[in-house]
């Protein structure tokens, strides 16, 4: 698929000046704080909210599941809530230098729609990007540049969460995203049940945004993300590609917060889905999906092996259809092969 050759490294300025984008974008998040930062727990799991009042009435805004960067987050909120447009200037001129330093960078159709999502709290809900647009993502995350055909190139965003997370989070959107797709010319897409609506499309463009959710039975009907107000397509396999995702940089304006799988179980996933589709008559998506895989897989065998072994045996542990899946793909994929069999 991709050999060493292939891998062009952003140099250490480049990768250290994204990380301070994402940190900046990390603090800034929590510098919209209303009220009191309290911690609650359900079922083994603690969350972070914001507790304010508005009125007589008691309001409270996710924050995040509890971490160890999310309370230094908060500790260290107090100190900088007046500097909020220095910030912005300051996560600007990263922008520009990580442009100039040759990342891929976000189109500016794609960086609005982000935008426009990040703004009423998606992806602080739980809405992961999927797809070749997270991939895109893990230019930053891993220090790479993208230098290959279409492997980076889609019109498609896919945003996924867990049902249950979103009902579980008993917070909202601040406002709805069917307003905010009419804002950006979105129009839904007609489903099977006309009241209920997954995927929107840009009425000028090809554009198109969908929301997907994992699938726990047999079928893969459509569930509701309470969190975000829009039904989801549910999915197999998702449930695995969602566990404990990372935050990450767009490269867009000043920046863009969002929220992406992790890359190694990207990679993983990616094996199960170019099988997937090829079994469904979809050889260039699938071939596709091979191609990102192989690009991680080389990546990750190199700098994060025992993350991606972790990735491997987790999904070979789920069972015979899983073990099948990863098998059939990387039958086409000899060099991935060897590489994971080394690891």
């Amino acid at each position: 698929m991709l050999s060493m050759s292939d891998i062009d490294r952003h140099s250490q300025a480049a990768h250290a000046a994204y990380m301070d984008l994402l940190r900046s974008l990390q603090e800034e998040a929590v510098c919209d704080i209303q009220g009191t930062p309290t911690r609650l727990e359900r079922n083994g799991r603690g969350y972070w909210y914001d507790s304010y009042r508005v009125g007589t009435a008691s309001k409270k805004r996710y924050l995040g599941e509890d971490t160890e960067r999310l309370r230094e987050l908060l500790a260290a909120d107090r100190d900088k809530r007046g500097e909020r447009r220095e910030r912005e200037r300051y996560r600007s001129r990263l922008v520009r230098l990580l442009r100039a330093e040759g990342f891929l960078g976000t189109d500016a159709a794609t960086g609005s729609l982000l935008n426009a999502l990040a703004a009423p709290g998606v992806f602080r809900l739980g809405g992961t990007i999927v797809g070749t647009h997270a991939f895109r993502l893990y230019e930053g995350e891993l220090g790479v540049r993208y230098r290959f055909d279409d492997t980076a190139q889609t019109n498609d965003i896919d945003i996924a969460s867990f049902e249950r997370l979103s009902l579980a989070l008993k917070d909202t959107v601040s406002t709805s995203l069917s307003d905010v797709f009419s804002d950006l010319e979105f129009s839904p897409v007609p489903s099977l049940d006309r009241h209920k609506v997954w995927k929107w499309k840009q009425s000028r463009t090809d554009f198109l945004i969908e929301f997907l959710t994992p699938s726990f039975d047999e079928t893969e009907g459509l569930r509701p993300l309470a969190a975000l107000g829009v039904e989801a397509q549910s999915l197999h396999y998702l449930n695995y590609l969602l566990a404990d995702p990372l935050q990450a940089a767009a490269i867009y304006r000043s920046g863009v917060l969002v929220q992406i799988p992790r890359p190694e179980r990207y990679a993983i996933h990616k094996l199960i889905v170019a099988s997937r589709r090829h079994a469904r008559s979809n050889p260039l998506k699938s071939q596709k999906d091979r191609r990102q895989a192989a690009f991680l897989i080389e990546i990750l065998a190199e700098d994060r092996p025992g993350d991606l072994l972790e990735a491997l045996e987790t999904a070979r542990e789920r069972g015979p259809k899983w073990r099948k899946n990863i098998d059939a793909s990387l039958a086409k994929m000899p060099e991935e092969r060897d590489r994971l069999e080394a690891l």
